[in-house]
């Protein structure tokens, strides 16, 4: 059979193996979607030294590598939630998930997520066609001017700060977080891991360790009580499905992040409060897969870690299995989500806060040294000091994205 100038071959042993594959790629993403600080870039990293060396079919592998992407997108909220709650007088500056989880609702939040996310694919799936066609003839604009649009959004983002005050430290944190890329990202360090990179220890000083150091003294994750999603479902639906959508930009747009795209996402639906942004979050984040692999095959450029793995490792361009493996995988995780994330809160409340905080914070230090040796633990101390600056302004971390896009415009 013939779908989209690919063969495709239907059978039970072929539908077999692929199902085969596709789990155990979801296993896999689930197992390292719960770890602290494995961003899921780093996993790509990790998946693109280790698929030349897996048996199997090599259409296959790359089946099972997307559905690890896939997976993982949607299962690192758990840790991200059950790690770093700071103490309850830090509520204004904590992050949106956190103060659900503060406030005992941390398990509705896991669902806010899970749906979120599931929407968002749903609608990447139904829109990445036309989507596609469009931002194929709306990039070589984009492109053109990349310098100008970047300096725009950086600046919409500060302006969009509450103070004066919280506009200083975006202004900041831009400039600082941008200082540090412009100097971090041509090095090329050796690390254990092969395929070394900078990035590891980059994003774990900037978004990672920063708010398990402001948890330190936290009391820990309070109990956490009944799972069910506040107000409507539509108050969920809509955000998800505008993180979908943005979830294109990200796609397409070098070095647009999640984060920024979220914020873009709710201020066009008018969407507020913290339900509303953890659903656009996990919206964009889970989407992006999906358009990225439109944008591999229409641009012919990965955009996202786990898809340049997928390139490292030469793996073959099947269309519709790698959708089926997004679509199968997506519908677990969305599952996976709140089964594990439940259990997961259970075992984080019986584990000493203080003690597993610096055990995090260990795994972050030996994850850069692995990715970037003595010189990623360099970088995660400096990028942990700038990654400070936002919460002691008042202002988002967003802004720490220019760490990608000051050097990407300059």
């Amino acid at each position: 059979m013939e779908a989209l100038g690919v063969r495709v071959f239907v059978g039970p042993a072929a539908t077999a193996a692929a199902l085969a594959a596709i789990s155990s790629g979801v296993l896999l993403g689930a197992c390292s979607g719960l770890v602290p600080g494995l961003h899921v870039n780093t996993l790509a990293l990790l998946l693109a030294a280790g698929a030349p060396l897996v048996p199997g079919p090599p259409h296959l592998v790359g089946a099972a590598l997307l559905a690890a992407g896939v997976t993982h997108s949607f299962l690192d909220v758990v840790p991200t939630l059950a790690l770093g709650v700071p103490d309850p007088a830090m509520a204004v500056s904590a992050l949106p998930g956190h103060r659900l989880v503060m406030g005992g609702r941390g398990r509705e939040a896991l669902r806010v997520s899970a749906l979120g996310s599931g929407v968002a694919v749903a609608v990447a799936f139904a829109a990445g066609a036309p989507v596609t066609w469009l931002a194929k003839r709306a990039a070589p604009v984009v492109y053109a001017h990349l310098s100008v649009a970047i300096a725009l959004l950086l600046g919409f983002l500060v302006a969009r700060e509450s103070s004066w005050r919280a506009r200083l430290g975006g202004a900041l944190s831009v400039a600082a977080s941008g200082l540090l890329g412009v100097v971090a990202l041509p090095l090329d360090p050796s690390g254990v891991v092969p395929t070394g990179d900078v990035l590891a220890p980059l994003f774990a000083g900037l978004f990672g360790a920063p708010v398990l150091l402001a948890a330190y003294r936290g009391s820990g994750v309070p109990e956490q009580h009944d799972p069910a999603i506040a107000g409507r479902p539509l108050d969920v639906v809509r955000p998800g499905v505008a993180g979908s959508l943005a979830g294109a930009a990200v796609a397409y747009v070098p070095g647009m992040s999640g984060a920024i795209a979220a914020v873009a996402a709710l201020d066009v639906t008018s969407a507020d409060g913290d339900r509303a942004f953890i659903a656009a979050l996990s919206g964009v984040n889970t989407a992006n897969t999906v358009f990225a692999l439109y944008a591999l095959f229409a641009l012919g450029e990965p955009r996202t870690g786990v898809l340049v793995a997928f390139e490292r490792a030469s793996l073959p361009r099947t269309l519709p299995l790698l959708l089926a493996s997004v679509a199968l995988a997506s519908c677990v995780a969305a599952v996976l989500v709140p089964v594990l994330g439940d259990r997961y809160f259970r075992l984080i409340r019986a584990v000493d806060h203080e003690r597993l905080t610096l055990a995090v914070c260990g795994l972050l230090a030996v994850l850069s040294w692995l990715f970037a040796g003595v010189l990623g633990v360099g970088l995660l101390v400096v990028a942990t000091l700038v990654g400070l600056i936002p919460p002691r302004f008042g202002a988002r971390r967003v802004h720490l994205m220019g760490v990608l896009l000051v050097p990407i415009a300059t």
